[in-house]
């Protein structure tokens, strides 16, 4: 009985970090290592206007993002399941006042897979090199979901890198009801498991993918299929999904970390958005512990994807923010 218990107790929580099995060995088949090592750039029809698709090595990886507008240079971080082709319309707006640059997080879209690196200490680490590299060392920082929680990293652990921070519609790490019966989201679990959420999205990965983005939104048709497709074909390729589901893994490593910022202050200027609909007040109420100098805002007609459910408030809140 104590044997069943300690499985079941490991299916729920999973392992943080950790990849296991035919999920290891799936991304790190050739096929997956030839596609996120791939010299081919993000296809000019998905560009944002005036737009560059472009690759560079940094901490140890080699990692794409993409980049237009001049001004200020603005790190754009996306969340799951998405890729940098979440922030095409917000760059597009954004490009006239900023150097707008959005990369693929690493092992997604066109960045490098790895095998180990999803916690957000390690992703922290791959912006700040990026910062260094395409934005001369300092930059605003906008970051919504998964995203978010690398963008908090990053303050807290290289916050000379961040002139001011915006966290869009996240939980901070430890942060988050993982206890679906007491009102928490049930994919966490489910996501941490080893092996069986890849088992299970296997040839479902564009269904799985709607599934969550429309159940998170508010206006329901806010995120496109078209954008849809595009998050999906990344994730439906060798490895995808698994590097996906890796950066819900190490939450608990997350978390962890996170708690050992007790006590320090974030300095920089910090923007919370949160949708009515989605975590609403708790990302402020999080930050409002250390953050000195926060406004914090509600999109009130906006679920979990605020920069597509209301685009106009949304570019709005920044250009206020980032201009002041």
């Amino acid at each position: 009985m104590r044997t069943m218990k300690a499985e079941r107790r490991a299916f729920l929580i999973g392992t943080s970090g950790i990849i296991f099995g035919p999920a290891l060995a799936m991304m790190c088949a050739p096929g997956a290592m030839a596609q996120s090592m791939a010299l081919r750039k993000a296809p000019d029809a998905t560009l944002p206007k005036g737009g560059t698709s472009q690759f560079v090595q940094i901490n140890g990886i080699r990692l794409h993002y993409v980049s237009t507008g001049s001004g200020p240079a603005v790190i754009l971080l996306h969340g799951w399941p998405q890729t940098w082709f979440a922030w095409r319309a917000t760059m597009e707006r954004l490009s006239s006042h900023f150097t707008v640059i959005a990369p693929d997080l690493r092992g997604v879209g066109l960045s490098e897979r790895t095998p180990t690196g999803y916690d957000k200490r390690t992703i922290a680490s791959d912006i700040a090199a990026l910062i260094g590299h395409a934005a001369g060392g300092r930059a605003h920082v906008v970051a919504h979901d998964m995203g978010g929680k690398v963008a908090y990293m990053l303050a807290n652990l290289h916050p000379e890198s961040v002139e001011k921070l915006v966290l869009v519609d996240c939980l901070i790490p430890g942060t988050e009801n993982m206890d679906a019966l007491r009102g928490g989201a049930w994919h966490y679990g489910f996501h941490m498991a080893p092996e069986i959420p890849e088992m299970l999205t296997k040839g479902r990965e564009r269904d799985y993918i709607a599934a969550q983005i429309r159940a998170w939104s508010y206006k329901k048709d806010a995120v496109s299929e078209m954008a849809i497709s595009e998050f999906a074909r990344h994730y439906a390729s060798p490895g995808g999904m698994t590097v996906g589901f890796a950066y819900y893994r190490a939450l608990r490593d997350d978390a962890a970390l996170a708690a050992s910022f007790e006590g320090r202050s974030i300095d920089m200027p910090v923007l919370a958005i949160g949708g009515r609909h989605g975590v609403g007040t708790k990302l402020a109420d999080a930050l409002s512990k250390q953050a000195r100098d926060l406004t914090a805002v509600i999109a009130e007609d906006s679920g979990h994807f605020v920069a597509d459910e209301m685009p106009d408030f949304f570019c709005d809140q920044l250009k206020r923010f980032l201009v002041a």
